[in-house]
């Protein structure tokens, strides 16, 4: 592997009269420059200037350390308004029950509170995010280095490595989605304002009546799903982000960009990327949350779910189970609701389906809390990102030697 290139531990100084900033060599001879004076950006189009960029790299448990702090806290922060966009997507009355995004927090909050509502799931939420984040910047941060290093576009490598960091963060984070999402279906224990059809006691509850009605695969349901979400939108987050950045960078004529044009980037290409990829949330958020347990006579059971020889038919009761989960807009009241079962597992049928009995407003419903959310979220977390960064730069974890 090729060696990381350093920066010069004697930056040019102003007034000294050299004009040319120090190098440092990689193993197969490629020269970049290492350093700009008094911190300004290279020239557009130089090469130096993508390598200047690539130069000063943190140790991996920097950057892992600093995504898994900055992205649960962007999560926690807005696990209330996920809460809202989870109830829109899968509520299950007809017509539905929550309609605009300020009645819904306002509903939820009043009838069930802050704790089993509002914030219901936050304990799988914060586990999952952490492990997830941690495992995708540890592997984002290793795919961008190895593609750039080996002549990859920057463009091209950013995308890449948004799909490589979710490919691993996936296995962590999607058994933390299901628990989150159905918990946050569920509301409140006993819940007497909100039949989800789900009713655990807590996280624990809730896996372990998972895996012993459901199977322990029941955990990963919607991993396919999940995936066909999260990688496009990890990608065009990415992508969107470090294509901003290096333009405030060359705007600004520096590194350090300032907290507001931080701010800006960071959001933007979080809330871009979360709507160009609503449609796949919410097909995820149908597969995640339906019932597929219990047949019934007007639809039929669910495809690739549970078998059917783990779970007991009482036909004393009616059957509560299959029942279509609506997508409503988090700004439209659908006076005539339809929704449509969604007895598939695949991301193609159901979004499919969903165009045929809803149009393409059914793809896009909760489009609105998903851009909020996905626009402060990706703020905090990317934000936090870059000052841990510059914090454990000036207060190392680890010790590093500088390579020539």
């Amino acid at each position: 592997m090729l060696m990381v290139l350093a920066r010069v531990a004697n930056p040019v100084t102003p007034g000294s009269g050299n004009t040319t900033p120090d190098i440092s060599l990689a193993e197969d001879g490629q020269q970049a420059a290492v350093a700009a004076m008094d911190g300004k950006m290279p020239p557009v189009g130089d090469l130096e200037a993508v390598m200047d960029s690539e130069a000063a790299r943190p140790p991996f448990i920097h950057a892992m350390l600093a995504g898994g702090i900055g992205g649960t806290t962007g999560d926690m922060l807005m696990h209330s308004l996920d809460t809202v966009k989870t109830r829109q997507q899968g509520d299950p009355h007809i017509p539905p029950k929550y309609t605009s995004m300020g009645n819904t927090y306002y509903t939820i909050f009043r009838q069930e509170g802050i704790t089993r509502g509002l914030y219901g799931g936050v304990q799988p939420a914060f586990l999952g995010s952490f492990a997830g984040t941690v495992c995708f910047f540890g592997a984002y941060e290793w795919s961008k280095r190895l593609m750039i290093d080996h002549g990859v576009p920057p463009s091209i490598a950013y995308f890449t490595a948004g799909l490589v960091g979710d490919l691993a963060a996936a296995p962590t984070y999607v058994p933390s989605e299901v628990l989150k999402t159905r918990l946050q279906l569920q509301g409140r224990y006993n819940n007497p304002h909100f039949n989800s059809g789900y009713n655990y006691r807590s996280t624990i509850h809730a896996a372990r009546t998972i895996a012993k009605q459901e199977g322990f695969g029941a955990l990963f349901y919607g991993y396919k799903a999940t995936l066909w979400r999260d990688l496009p939108f990890s990608a065009l987050q990415f992508a969107f982000y470090e294509e901003e950045r290096g333009l405030a960078k060359r705007w600004v004529g520096s590194n350090n960009i300032g907290l507001p044009l931080e701010i800006l980037t960071a959001a933007t290409a979080g809330g871009m990327a979360g709507v160009i990829t609503t449609p796949l949330d919410v097909v995820k958020t149908r597969i995640q949350t339906q019932h597929n347990d219990t047949p019934s006579a007007s639809t039929k059971p669910a495809v690739d779910s549970f078998s059917p020889s783990k779970h007991s038919i009482k036909p004393t009761k009616p059957p509560p189970h299959i029942r279509p989960i609506s997508t409503s807009s988090p700004s439209t009241s659908l006076r005539n609701h339809g929704a449509a079962t969604l007895d598939t597992s695949s991301v193609i049928t159901g979004l499919r389906m969903i165009y045929r009995t809803e149009g393409i407003w059914g793809w896009f419903r909760g489009v609105g809390p998903r851009a909020v959310w996905t626009s402060v979220q990706s703020g905090t977390m990317l934000v936090l990102y870059q000052t841990l960064l510059r914090y454990f730069e000036e207060h190392p974890l680890v010790k590093t030697t500088e390579e020539f």
